[in-house]
């Protein structure tokens, strides 16, 4: 492939059977300003072979395992509890292919080759590339990391919950387990205060025993799985629920050859389990959903289940917002994935169909929808991404580990402020980019007319997928309700004030000048609305609180991008991402006259390679090129 003439998308047939990573240089892009020089240098090659391995075969895999899904057998020939769940072969062998790569193991646990683990940034980068072939599978994927760093930071001394953890970080499949996370009762939703499931200490058998009802249960089946529920004489809401770690089989007796937590290779190799081993739950049905049939998603009952206490009484939910936070950025890497996935196809469709004579992409309409779908690509990635960063700044405080040497593209910030920048980005990122997910596969779609709607071409199966983005981990509304919870309990217009402004003094390009004096003039305003809102009552807040959330991602976001374009036409003297930040403010933030249609501007057909083929663009060539757009 010659990076200099960028990429000709009619060599392929379809997005299947390539190298993800070398087709994403958006990704490439964002990783290397994200990553340390040394994490990047151990792990460019890895995520390269990554993502050949989901390209070549777990794409394949995935549109079998969408015909042929899980099936719940929930008992045995004798009418006795087995809870088993069916696999077809096709999802134990992605299984397998995904996690002895790393895909949880090397964020947690230093791989070959490191002294020490990588960021989570790391996690979330391959959950983005295997989130162009199953978005479904990447759930369990997300919740296996997210057990394990609950585990990581309040179970790990707990010599029973140790082994818990090593089998979720795990490199061998044989010793793998996955993890779970059942949050949602019928009775509550979103409003995890309301959870009814009572868990009891049972002084003969030496264990908590939990009872009680979960409605959305997603990886039904998984052994490391962490529940809430409230114990003896605790208060009610959120205060009162603890965290339990529930294994999918008894742990006292599971009849198998070896000690510990059931794994993935037990499981595969001896198939159900007998009734005695079967933990005291009950699996009533999986859910008949739309997508993301990969993972079983279904309704769980308790029945005096064994759980393990993990942490202290009554600190459930705050355990349980520090997987959250990994969860919700989980679902953006998908939501990035899906939209990598879309554009992918659609480029390749686009370069090979042809009506009246030319190929469809060389017609405007066509150019200019393809252009704007690959400025949402970089923006939902370089968002998402740089809240990842925050995340991994913080985490590598909490583990004290070094933060090695190399550019990271963003200021230094204290812990402190990490961590209050995160909380604020964070919801953020995952209700913008499931919502950009969502309209980006739904056009997907429709670029490829009647094929799209069928089941035979995967645009079929990623609209279907992403629909669940917005769902999971809380609707737009519950985040765009935390998001005035960050600002309120964290203060977290400030370290947000400051890293806005950080990234604009940086810019000093001429061809960058009226776009950051548009986004200065926005930042201004998003400031004083910030202040407006700090002095409204709560019911107004409520009411501004979604508007909010977009315009901190629309400011935030331009910034972000204006800053990475002047490192780009610094360090590598390529004004490509300078057209892409232009474009992306023009779109978002500036006003345009008549919609823009009296503007002369022909951006789409002018940039069309740059921008969707990634032809590097000769930073004195910009200047003239954004003027057009403006």
């Amino acid at each position: 492939m010659d990076t200099d003439a960028g990429i000709d998308y009619g060599t392929f047939e379809e997005g299947r059977h390539v190298n993800y990573w070398e087709l994403d240089q958006t990704l490439q892009r964002v990783i290397r300003r994200v990553y340390t020089d040394s994490e990047f240098d151990w792990a460019e090659s890895r995520l390269s072979a990554f993502g050949e391995t989901v390209g070549l075969t777990i794409a394949d895999n995935a549109d079998d395992i969408d015909d042929h899904g899980p099936e719940l057998e929930p008992y045995d020939k004798y009418g006795e509890v087995q809870n088993w769940v069916r696999y077809p072969e096709t999802q134990y062998e992605n299984e397998r292919l995904a996690y002895e790569q790393g895909i949880v193991a090397d964020s947690f646990e230093a791989p070959p080759g490191r002294d020490e683990p990588m960021p989570l940034s790391h996690n979330l980068a391959m959950q983005y590339l295997l989130s162009y072939a199953d978005p479904g599978f990447d759930c369990p994927v997300a919740m296996t990391a997210g057990a394990a760093l609950v585990l990581e930071k309040f179970g790990r001394e707990d010599d029973v919950l140790r082994e818990y953890y090593d089998a979720l970080t795990s490199r061998d499949y044989e010793d793998l387990i996955e993890g779970a996370m059942f949050l949602t009762e019928k009775q509550g939703g979103s409003d995890v205060g309301a959870n009814e499931t009572r868990a009891e200490w049972d002084e003969r058998a030496g264990c908590w025993r939990l009872t009680g009802e979960k409605w959305f249960c997603s990886n039904i089946d998984a052994e490391g799985t962490l529940a809430l529920a409230r114990t003896e004489d605790a208060p009610a809401g959120t205060a009162g629920l603890s965290m339990f770690l529930v294994p999918h089989g008894d742990p006292d007796n599971t009849n198998r050859d070896r000690d510990g937590p059931l794994t993935k290779g037990q499981r595969r190799e001896d198939g159900p389990l007998s009734p005695e081993d079967v933990n005291d739950q009950y699996y009533r049905r999986l859910k008949d959903k739309l997508g993301t049939i990969s993972v079983p998603t279904g309704e769980v009952e308790f029945t005096g289940a064994k759980a393990y206490l993990v942490g202290e009484e009554e600190h459930g939910f705050r355990q349980m917002a520090e997987m959250l936070n990994l969860e919700r950025l989980s679902n953006a890497a998908a939501s990035c994935g899906i939209i990598g996935r879309v554009l992918l196809e659609s480029k390749i469709y686009a370069a090979n169909r042809e009506a009246f004579g030319e190929t469809i992409d060389q017609y405007p309409l066509m150019r200019a929808d393809l252009v704007d779908m690959a400025v949402t690509h970089e923006a939902a990635t370089t968002y998402t991404f740089e809240a990842a960063r925050l995340l991994s700044e913080r985490e590598r405080a909490e583990r004290g580990t070094a933060r090695g040497t190399g550019d990271s593209g963003g200021p230094n910030e204290t812990a402190d402020d990490a961590y209050r920048l995160m909380r604020l980005l964070i919801p953020i990122a995952k209700a913008r980019t499931a919502r950009m997910a969502v309209d980006t596969a739904s056009y997907g779609m429709e670029i490829h007319g009647g094929n799209g709607y069928v089941n035979d071409f995967v645009t079929n199966r990623l609209l279907r997928d992403a629909q669940v983005l917005p769902i999971w981990e809380g609707t737009e509304n519950i985040l765009s309700l935390d998001v005035l919870r960050a600002l309120e309990r964290e203060d977290a217009h400030e370290p947000l004030q400051t890293a806005i402004s950080e990234r604009l003094e940086y810019v000093s390009h001429p061809a960058l000048a009226d776009a950051a004096a548009t986004v200065e003039g926005e930042f201004h305003d998003l400031m004083g609305a910030l202040a407006t809102l700090a002095g409204e009552d709560s019911e107004y807040a409520q009411l501004s609180a979604k508007r909010l959330a977009h315009y901190v991602f629309d400011v935030f976001t331009a910034a972000l991008l204006l800053e990475r374009a002047q490192r780009d036409l610094d360090e590598d003297e390529n004004g490509r991402l300078a057209l892409v930040a232009t474009r992306f403010v023009s779109r978002e933030l500036a006003d345009r006259d008549a919609r823009g249609i009296t503007s002369g501007d022909r951006f789409p057909i002018e940039q069309f390679d740059a921008v969707v083929r990634y032809t590097p663009v000769e930073p004195d060539s910009i200047t003239d090129a954004v003027a057009a757009d403006d």
